[in-house]
C-alpha cells in the first residue's frame, strides 16, 4: 500500500505541476505602464570558450559545426568527440550506444532538453534513434559539468550527453518560423523533416517538428573466406537492413518575464527496422525484425524569486514499447516474438541560493518510479523507486573556481516473480577546481574526483536467458587532471585553444556486455576490477585569411589502457588478466576541417580507430583491425527576398572501407548524400 500511495502522488504531484504554469500565466495581469525586459536569450558566438574554463573536460558541438561533419545522427556526431567509444552495428538503422572513458553506456546519462532519457531495461540509450535536424547543441561532459543547478540524476552518471534541442527566436516584426528539409541518397535514402515555430503572443510561443527516413540498407561488402590476404573473397550485399522511423515533438514555451519561464514538451518516435545477421560464410539469411515506440511528456518550470533564490522543477512521464520477431526459431511454436513495455514517473525540484556574488548552493531531490513487463512467462516484472538527492556548492572568481556534491541514492525494488536484487544505499561526492595562474593569460590547471555508483538493468538481473539477480552492482572511482588554452591572436589568427587531460578510472566489480550472433541477447556478468588510464588531447584552430573567408581547424586524440586487473586467484579465466577490455582501442582520433566562402562552403572530416578486441583475452584470434574514415561536403546558402535555402552533397567513408566497429557487422561503404533545406 506504501508503494501505491507513493505511486499516486507522484502522479497527482506531475499533473500539478504540467497544469500549474498555465493557470498562472492566464491569472497574471500585464502592466501596460511597465517597461519589461525581454526574455531570456541565448547569445554565442563561433568560439566555444566554455570548453577551456570548465573545471572538468567539457566538449561543445554548435549547430554550425555539425554541419561540417556529415552527420545524420547525433550517434554519428558523438564520435567525433575525445575519448568516445561508440558501438555501431553498422547502418543507418543499427544499434548505437556511447561509452565514455571505457566506462560503459550505462554510465553515460543522455540529457534531452535538460531531462534525462532513461531505459531501465537495458540501462543504455541507442542514441541512434536522435535525428540532428533540430538539435541546436551537442555537449558532452566529463565527470559533471560546472552547472550545479540541474537535476540530482545529472550528479548520478560519470559523463553526460546532453542534446539541447532548437529554441525558437523571431526577428521583428515577424510571428512564424518555417524550416524544411529533404535528405536523399544512397540505398534508398529518404529523410523529409519539417519546423514549425508559431509566436502567440509576447509570452507564448509553439512549435512542432517530424520528420519521417526510410532506408533499404543494402549496401555491399567484402566477404572474407580466411584470415590471410590470399584467401578468397567475394561481394555480397547486406539482408534484412531496412528501416523506417517517425518522430514527432511539440513543444509550448511560455517567457513570462526575464526571471519566469516554462516549457512542456511533447514527443514521440517509432521504428521498424530489421535486424541483420553477423556476415559469416553461407548464412547470410536473416529475418529478425525489431520495432520500438516511445512517447513522453515533459515540463520544465523555472521562477526567479530574488538575486538569491532560484527555483527549478521538472517532471516527465515516458512509455516505450519494444517488440521483437525471430521467425525461424527452432522451437513448438515455430518463432519467437517477445514485446517488453517500460513505464517512467519522474519528478525533480531544484532550489539555487546566491550566498555572495561568487559563492553558491544549490539541492536538488529528484523521485522516480521505473516499471517493466513482458510477455515471457514468469517474468518478475520489476518496480523500482528511485530517490535522488543532490547538495552542491560552487564557487568562483576570475583566477579560480571550485565545486563540490554529495549525492544520495536510495533505491528499493520489488518484484512479483521470483528473488529481486534487494535495496540499495549510496552516498557518493564529487570535487572539482579550476585554476587560472596568470593574469593576462587564459591558461588554467584543472583537477576532477568522483566517485560513481550505478545498479544493474533490468535486462542484467532478470531477463530469462541471461538475467542474473546475483549480479553486484557497479562502482568506479574517476580521477582527472588537465591543462586549457586559448587565446585571440591576430586579425588573422583570432582564434585558438587546446586542452590536454590525463585521467584514470578505477573499476570494481564492472559489468561488461558481450554482443552475439542474436542482438536481442547479451551476456553479461561481472569482470572484476578494471584499471582504465588515458590521456585526451583536443584542440581547435580559426583562421581569418580575407574578411569574408574564414578556415576553421580542430581535432582530438584519445590514448587509453583498459585493462582486465582481476585477482588471477580469484578469476576463473585467467587468460584476461592484465588484458584490455573487449572493443576498447588504444588510440582512437578524429579531425574536421572547413572553409567558409562568399560562394560555397567545404568540409572535410575523418575518424580513426586503433586496433581493438572483440572479447577480453588479447590473441590475434581476436584482434579487429584499425580503421579510418574519411568525409567531405560542399554547401551553397541562397536567398530569395524571405526565403534562404540551401544545397549540401555530402561523400561519406570516401576510401570505400567496410571496416567493422563490432566483429562480422560491416560498416557501409562509399555513399552520397544530398540535402535541400529551405527556411522561411
Amino acid at each position: 500500500m506504501r508503494h501505491i500511495r507513493l505511486y499516486k502522488s507522484i502522479c497527482a504531484v506531475i499533473c500539478c505541476q504540467l497544469l500549474f504554469p498555465t493557470l498562472f500565466a492566464q491569472q497574471q495581469k500585464v502592466d501596460t505602464t511597465h517597461t519589461y525586459s525581454i526574455p531570456e536569450i541565448t547569445v554565442s558566438d563561433i568560439y566555444q570558450t566554455r570548453e577551456v574554463r570548465s573545471s572538468a573536460p567539457l566538449q561543445v558541438l554548435s549547430k554550425d559545426a555539425l554541419k561540417n561533419l556529415h552527420a545524420l545522427q547525433v550517434s554519428d556526431a558523438v564520435k567525433h568527440f575525445a575519448g568516445v567509444t561508440v558501438k555501431d552495428y553498422g547502418g543507418i538503422g543499427g544499434l548505437k550506444t556511447v561509452s565514455i572513458r571505457s566506462l560503459g553506456a550505462q554510465h553515460t546519462a543522455v540529457g534531452y532538453d535538460g531531462i534525462t532519457v532513461t531505459d531501465c531495461q537495458t540501462g543504455q540509450i541507442d542514441i541512434g534513434r536522435f535525428s540532428l535536424d533540430n538539435v541546436d547543441q551537442l555537449s558532452l561532459s566529463n565527470g559533471q559539468s560546472d552547472n550545479i543547478f540541474q537535476p540530482a540524476r545529472f550528479f548520478a552518471s560519470a559523463g553526460i550527453l546532453n542534446i539541447q534541442t532548437l529554441t525558437p527566436h523571431f526577428k521583428k516584426g515577424k510571428r512564424t518560423n518555417i524550416s524544411a528539409a529533404f535528405k536523399s541518397g544512397s540505398w534508398g535514402l529518404v529523410n523529409p523533416s519539417v519546423l514549425i515555430e508559431q509566436q502567440l503572443t509576447p509570452k507564448w510561443t509553439v512549435t512542432a517538428n517530424g520528420e519521417w527516413m526510410s532506408s533499404d540498407g543494402q549496401y555491399p561488402y567484402t566477404l572474407h573466406y580466411g584470415n590471410t590476404a590470399d584467401d578468397l573473397t567475394s561481394r555480397e550485399k547486406r539482408k534484412n537492413t531496412d528501416v523506417q522511423t517517425f518522430r514527432a515533438e511539440a513543444g509550448l514555451y511560455g517567457n513570462f518575464s526575464d526571471k519566469e519561464q516554462w516549457r512542456l514538451k511533447a514527443y514521440y518516435f517509432q521504428s521498424s527496422r530489421g535486424l541483420p545477421k553477423a556476415t559469416t560464410l553461407y548464412n547470410d539469411y536473416s529475418a529478425q525484425h525489431l520495432w520500438d515506440k516511445n512517447t513522453f511528456v515533459q515540463s520544465q518550470y523555472k521562477k526567479e524569486f530574488s538575486r538569491q533564490w532560484v527555483f527549478q522543477t521538472s517532471a516527465k512521464w515516458n512509455w516505450s514499447y519494444q517488440r521483437y520477431l525471430d521467425p525461424d526459431t527452432k522451437n513448438s511454436l515455430g518463432k519467437t516474438e517477445n514485446s517488453y513495455y517500460q513505464h517512467e514517473y519522474y519528478l525533480s525540484a531544484s532550489v539555487l541560493y546566491r550566498l555572495l556574488s561568487n559563492l553558491s548552493f544549490s539541492l536538488s531531490t529528484d523521485g522516480s518510479i521505473n516499471t517493466m513487463d513482458t510477455n515471457l512467462a514468469n517474468f518478475a516484472q520489476p518496480t523500482r523507486y528511485s530517490w535522488l538527492t543532490a547538495f552542491a556548492g560552487k564557487y568562483v572568481n576570475d583566477r579560480l573556481t571550485i565545486s563540490a556534491s554529495a549525492l544520495a541514492t536510495i533505491i528499493n525494488e520489488d518484484v512479483k516473480e521470483g528473488g529481486s536484487a534487494g535495496n540499495h544505499r549510496k552516498l557518493t561526492p564529487y570535487v572539482s577546481a579550476a585554476f587560472k595562474p596568470f593574469r593576462n593569460e587564459e591558461f588554467r590547471i584543472r583537477f576532477f574526483y568522483k566517485e560513481i555508483f550505478r545498479l544493474p538493468s533490468f535486462n542484467d538481473l532478470y531477463y530469462q536467458e541471461v538475467g542474473n539477480t546475483k549480479l553486484k552492482p557497479e562502482n568506479a572511482r574517476q580521477y582527472n587532471i588537465g591543462l586549457t588554452y586559448s587565446k585571440n591572436v591576430c586579425s588573422f589568427l583570432p582564434y585558438l585553444s587546446a586542452t590536454v587531460d590525463a585521467y584514470y578510472n578505477k573499476v570494481t566489480d564492472k559489468i561488461i556486455a558481450y554482443p552475439t550472433k542474436n542482438l536481442a541477447i547479451w551476456s553479461m556478468r561481472n569482470l572484476g576490477s578494471v584499471d582504465i588510464k588515458g590521456i585526451d588531447v583536443t584542440g581547435n584552430l580559426s583562421l581569418q585569411p580575407w574578411e569574408k573567408i574564414r578556415i576553421n581547424l580542430s581535432g582530438n586524440y584519445t590514448y587509453q589502457r583498459a585493462l582486465d586487473v582481476t585477482d588471477p586467484d580469484s578469476n576463473k579465466d585467467k587468460s584476461t588478466y592484465k588484458h584490455q577490455i573487449a572493443y576498447t582501442p588504444r588510440v582512437s582520433a578524429s579531425g574536421q576541417a572547413g572553409i567558409e566562402t562568399p560562394w560555397i562552403n567545404m568540409s572535410y572530416s575523418f575518424l580513426y580507430s586503433g586496433k581493438r578486441y572483440t572479447v577480453g583475452q588479447n590473441i590475434a584470434a581476436n584482434r579487429l583491425d584499425s580503421y579510418s574514415d574519411h568525409s567531405i561536403s560542399a554547401s551553397r546558402d541562397f536567398r530569395i527576398r524571405k526565403v534562404t535555402s540551401s544545397l549540401s552533397v555530402e561523400v561519406l567513408n570516401l576510401m570505400d572501407k567496410n571496416y567493422e566497429i563490432v566483429r562480422y557487422f560491416p560498416m557501409p561503404g562509399r555513399s552520397v548524400r544530398a540535402t535541400l533545406k529551405i527556411i522561411y
